[in-house]
C-alpha cells in the first residue's frame, strides 16, 4: 500500500522540519543569527487516468482525472534576512549593523568570509579581530596608547590618544552586500560564504546607498522569534504524529487483509 511510503516521507520531512526549528531555538541568542525555515514540495503523482484524455469516440474529455501522490519532500532550508533587534552593549569595539550588509573576515587559509557579528576584539598587536582572532578585513589598527576608540555610522574608526585633543582617522569598515545573500553558505562560528548563488559580493561604506549604518557599542541580536517557534514546533509534532498515525492505520488494514479466509 502506498500509504506507507508516503507516510513515511511525511514523518522524514518533518522530522526535518524539527531540525530546523530545533536550530533556530538554540541559536535564540546567537548574535547576529538568522533563523531559516523548511520549505517542501509534493513528490511525482501516479496518473491512473490522465487529466485531458479523451473518455470516449465523440472527443469528451476527462475532466479531473485520478492522480495518486507519492507524499512530500524538503525542497529548501531558507534563511529569514529580516533585521534582529539592536541591543546595547556600551562596549567600544561592539558593532552592529543596521540595515543591509555583512563585515568581512578574512580566514587563516587567505578567503573571505562574511558575518553580521560585531563582537570584535583586539589582537596582541592591536588589530581588530573577531572572538576567533580572524582579522576584520580591512585591517584596522588600534594603536597602544589609545585612551579612546569611536566608530561613527560611516565606519570610520577614530582614536584618541593620551594628550592629543584631536581624534585620528585609522582606518575604515566596509560592509559587503550580495544580490541574493539568502544564497551565502553558513559555515559556523557565524561565518557566511560566497556561493554561485548568492551572486557576487559588492562592497562599499556604511551608509552608502543600498548599505546599512553602523551602530557602535550595541550587537544585533538573533532575529528568532521565541513564541513563533513554539507554536511552529507544535505544528510540525502534530504533523509528525497524523503521519505516524497513517502508518499504522495502513499496517492495520494490511493486517485485515492478511486475516482474510
Amino acid at each position: 500500500m502506498r500509504s506507507l511510503a508516503i507516510g513515511a516521507t511525511g514523518m522524514l520531512a518533518q522530522q526535518v522540519n524539527v531540525e530546523t526549528i530545533s536550530n533556530n531555538i538554540a541559536n535564540a541568542t546567537t548574535t547576529g543569527f538568522k533563523k531559516q525555515r523548511a520549505e517542501f514540495q509534493d513528490l511525482l503523482y501516479q496518473n491512473f487516468r490522465r487529466i485531458g484524455s479523451t473518455s470516449s469516440d465523440a472527443g469528451t474529455i476527462v475532466p479531473t482525472g485520478v492522480q495518486v501522490g507519492a507524499g512530500v519532500r524538503v525542497a529548501a532550508i531558507g534563511r529569514i534576512l529580516e533585521q534582529g533587534n539592536l541591543t546595547v552593549t556600551d562596549n567600544k569595539l561592539d558593532v552592529a549593523v543596521n540595515g543591509a550588509g555583512y563585515f568581512q573576515v578574512q580566514l587563516p587559509n587567505g578567503d573571505t568570509s562574511y558575518t553580521r557579528a560585531g563582537n570584535f576584539k583586539l589582537s596582541p598587536e592591536g588589530v581588530i579581530v573577531t572572538a576567533d582572532g580572524y582579522q576584520v578585513i580591512p585591517a584596522i589598527t588600534i594603536p597602544t596608547d589609545a585612551v579612546d576608540v569611536a566608530i561613527n555610522p560611516s565606519g570610520e574608526v577614530l582614536v584618541k590618544t593620551d594628550g592629543q585633543v584631536e581624534t585620528q582617522n585609522v582606518g575604515q569598515l566596509q560592509l559587503a552586500t550580495f544580490p541574493n545573500a539568502a544564497g551565502l553558505e553558513a559555515i559556523g562560528d557565524n561565518l557566511f560564504m560566497e556561493t554561485p548563488a548568492s551572486g557576487g559580493g559588492v562592497v562599499g561604506n556604511p551608509g552608502a546607498p543600498g548599505f546599512g549604518r553602523l551602530v557602535q557599542g550595541a550587537l544585533e541580536t538573533s532575529n528568532v522569534n521565541i513564541v513563533q517557534e513554539i507554536t511552529t514546533l507544535i505544528t510540525a509534532q502534530r504533523a509528525y504524529e497524523m503521519n505516524s498515525k497513517v502508518i499504522k492505520t495502513t499496517d492495520e488494514m494490511m493486517q485485515t487483509v492478511g486475516q482474510l479466509r
